[in-house]
């Protein structure tokens, strides 16, 4: 995570005041922050999920990598300063190992997120009615795959596109 810290050294700081917003959940992405210092909590339709004061954190990276509005509302627990990195999708094509960065942040938490679903499904393995339902639910959210997304002309009448 340090890597992101050493690969966005030269960029803007920003600070913000516990309690402030860096990321509104459903804003236009394109921004990425790196966490350098304080402690943000990240929260899904109102309910905190996750605290996260590590510095090399970032934040806005699934909004940049898959195109489309921030995810999750991202608010200031302490004081807190970022590195801001207004075109992130430039920042990862153009800064060798900044992808590869944000690839190993995103499978370390993909791969807790894993062990946490089996723990769960474990859990509920054998039971009648809605729980045990549990399992099939699981298996459909793991497996769901997203659509490939194409390059092309938003005149162009076939597929999606990449904006």
């Amino acid at each position: 995570m340090t890597d992101l810290l050493a690969l966005t050294a030269d960029l803007p700081l920003r600070h913000l005041a516990a309690g402030e917003v860096l990321i509104d959940e459903g804003a236009d992405g394109g921004t990425l922050y790196v966490l350098a210092s304080g402690t943000c909590a990240i929260e899904r339709d109102g309910v905190v999920f996750a605290s996260v004061g590590h510095p090399g954190a970032v934040f806005g990276e699934m909004a940049v990598v898959l195109g489309k509005p921030a995810t999750a509302t991202v608010r200031a627990q302490t004081d807190v300063d970022v590195r801001v990195v207004d075109d992130g999708e430039a920042f990862l094509t153009e800064r060798p190992g900044a992808a590869l960065a944000i690839l190993r942040m995103t499978a370390t938490r993909l791969d807790g997120l894993t062990q946490y679903l089996v723990d769960v499904k474990q859990q509920f393995v054998g039971l009648d009615g809605h729980l045990g339902m549990v399992g099939q639910i699981l298996d459909t959210l793991v497996n769901h795959q997203a659509p490939a997304t194409r390059s092309g002309s938003s005149r162009d009448p076939e597929g999606d596109h990449i904006h």
